[in-house]
C-alpha cells in the first residue's frame, strides 16, 4: 500500500510540475508582444529519492518557478552602444542645421547665410567695376549693395547660429528631467529586487530595470555597476554617481555665463558630460564645440575683411576730396575692436557712396588706385594667412568634413545596434514556435502523468474491493 501511495504522490507532482510549466509558457505567449519581457523558462528540481526496504525510488520532480533567459553582458554592451548612437545622432542632426546655413545658393534670409562665398566675390567684384570708372555712382552704390548682402548674411549666420545654440541650450536642459526619472525609478527597482530576488532573477521587476537602463542610457552616457544582492550603482561616462543601489542622485541645472550647466551634489559636470554619450552628450558637443568653432571662424572672416577695407578705404580719397582721419574715418563697415562678435555685429555704417575713397591719398577724384588696392584684397592673405573666399571655402569644407566623419560613425553605431539588438531579441525574445514546441511537450507529458493516475486509480478502487475489479467514474 506504501508503494501505491507513493505512486500517487509522485505522479500528483508530475502534474503539479507540468501545469507550472504550462503557466510560464502560457505567461510568455501573452506577453509575446510586449515591450522589454524576456522570454522565462521553468526550472526544474529533482525531489528527494524515496527508500522502501533499502532500495530507492525516484520521487519526481517540482517546478521551482521561472527564470527569464538573459546575458547581462550582452544587454549592458547594447546599452553601451546605444549611448554611442544616441549621442553621435542628436549631434548629426545639429551638425546638418548648421550645414545648411552655408549651402550655396541657399538664399538670403533672415533666418539664412545666404551663399557668403558670393558674396565675398561680388564684394570685391564690385572694386574691380570701380576701378574702370571710379567717380561713377552707379558703381559706388554698387560696392555698397554688395557689402550690405555680404554684412548681412553674416550677421544673418551669426544670428542664426546663436539662436540653433540657444535650442539645443533647451534640448539639454530637458533631458535632466527624464534622467532624474529614470535614475529614480531605477533606484526603486533596485530596492524591490534587492529585497524580493537578491539571489536570483528577479523576472518582470528585471526586465522594467532593464528597459529604464536602456532608455537611460540613450540620454546620458552611463556606466553600470552590479552589486550584492542582485542591485546595481550606475555612474556617468566619468564617474559622477548617479544611481547607488537604492538611492537615486539628482541632475540639476545652472546659469552660467549665459548657457544651461549641468550639475551632480553641487559639482559642475557639463564638461565631463560633453561628449559622455546619450543625446545630451551629443546636445553639449554641438553646442558647447561645434558652434563655437563654427561662429569663431565666422568671427575671423568678418573682422579681416571688416578691418582691411576699412583701413584702406580711410587710407584714401574720397569723391568729394575728403581724405580719411581717425577723428573722421570713412568706414565703410564698423569697424571691429576684437574678434569675438564681430561676425554678429558686422553692418555697412557708409550711407554715402561719395565717400567710398577710389582715388589714393593726395590723388584727385579721378584717381583709381585706392580702388584698385580694395579690389586686390581679395587676393591678398588677410584672413588667418588666406585670402577671404580661400578662407570661407576651408571653412565649409572643415565643416562637410566634420559632418560627414559623425554620419559615417553614427551609421556604424546604428549598426551595431542593430547586430546586438538582433542577438539579444535571438536569446531573450519570445518565439511563439518554441513555445508552441515546448506546450506540446508539456501537453502530452501532462497526459501521460494524468493516464498513470488513472491506472493508479483503478488498482487502488480493486485493492479496496478485495481484488474485484471495480469500474472507477
Amino acid at each position: 500500500m506504501g508503494t501505491i501511495n507513493s505512486a500517487f504522490s509522485l505522479i500528483s507532482g508530475a502534474l503539479d510540475a507540468d501545469q507550472a510549466a504550462l503557466n510560464v509558457v502560457a505567461n510568455n505567449v501573452a506577453n509575446a508582444n510586449t515591450p522589454g519581457y524576456t522570454e522565462e523558462t521553468p526550472n526544474w528540481q529533482e525531489n528527494p529519492p524515496i527508500t522502501i526496504n533499502g532500495v530507492s525510488y525516484g520521487a519526481g520532480v517540482t517546478e521551482t518557478g521561472a527564470t527569464s533567459v538573459r546575458d547581462r553582458v550582452l544587454t549592458e554592451r547594447l546599452d553601451q552602444q546605444q549611448q554611442l548612437a544616441s549621442a553621435s545622432g542628436s549631434r548629426l542632426t545639429a551638425l546638418n542645421t548648421l550645414q545648411a546655413l552655408f549651402t550655396p545658393d541657399s538664399g538670403s534670409t533672415s533666418a539664412t547665410a545666404g551663399d557668403i562665398g558670393s558674396d565675398l566675390t561680388s564684394f570685391f567684384s564690385s572694386f574691380s567695376s570701380l576701378e574702370a570708372n571710379p567717380t561713377n555712382n552707379a558703381l559706388r552704390q554698387q560696392v555698397l549693395s554688395t557689402a550690405t548682402t555680404l554684412a548681412g548674411d553674416v550677421s544673418n549666420a551669426a544670428a542664426s547660429l546663436n539662436s540653433q545654440r540657444s535650442a539645443l541650450d533647451q534640448e539639454a536642459s530637458g533631458v535632466t528631467s527624464q534622467v532624474n526619472a529614470l535614475t529614480g525609478a531605477i533606484a526603486q527597482l533596485n530596492r524591490q529586487i534587492q529585497s524580493t530576488s537578491p539571489n536570483a532573477d528577479a523576472g518582470t521587476l528585471e526586465d522594467q530595470r532593464q528597459q529604464d537602463l536602456s532608455q537611460l542610457s540613450q540620454l546620458i552616457g552611463i556606466n553600470q555597476i552590479t552589486t550584492e544582492n542582485n542591485g546595481l550603482s550606475i555612474t556617468t561616462t566619468t564617474g559622477q554617481l548617479l544611481v547607488s543601489e537604492g538611492s537615486s542622485f539628482q541632475l540639476t541645472t545652472g546659469t552660467v555665463n549665459g548657457v544651461t550647466d549641468f550639475f551632480l551634489g553641487g559639482t559642475d559636470i557639463t564638461s565631463q558630460l560633453t561628449g559622455g554619450g546619450g543625446e545630451l552628450g551629443g546636445y553639449l558637443t554641438a553646442r558647447d564645440q561645434d558652434i563655437p568653432n563654427v561662429l569663431s571662424s565666422l568671427d575671423q572672416l568678418a573682422y579681416g575683411v571688416s578691418t582691411e577695407v576699412n583701413t584702406l578705404n580711410n587710407a584714401g580719397t574720397d569723391l568729394d576730396g575728403v581724405s580719411g582721419t581717425a577723428a573722421n574715418p570713412l568706414y565703410i563697415f564698423n569697424q571691429p575692436t576684437v574678434v569675438a562678435g564681430s561676425a554678429a555685429n558686422m553692418s555697412v555704417v557708409m550711407t554715402d557712396p561719395n565717400q567710398i575713397a577710389a582715388a589714393g591719398l593726395g590723388q584727385g577724384t579721378g584717381d583709381n588706385s585706392n580702388a584698385t588696392a580694395m579690389a586686390n584684397l581679395a587676393n591678398q592673405s588677410i584672413v588667418n594667412g588666406q585670402t577671404p573666399t580661400d578662407y570661407y571655402s576651408s571653412f565649409v569644407s572643415t565643416l562637410g568634413s566634420t559632418v560627414s566623419s559623425v554620419q559615417t560613425e553614427n551609421t556604424a553605431q546604428n549598426a551595431s545596434v542593430t547586430q546586438l539588438q538582433t542577438q539579444n531579441n535571438a536569446l531573450s525574445s519570445v518565439n511563439l514556435n518554441d513555445e508552441a514546441s515546448s506546450m506540446t511537450t508539456l501537453e502530452r507529458s501532462y497526459q501521460a502523468a494524468s493516464q498513470v493516475f488513472t491506472m493508479l486509480n483503478t488498482i487502488m478502487a480493486s485493492a479496496l474491493n478485495l481484488g474485484d475489479q471495480t469500474a472507477v467514474s
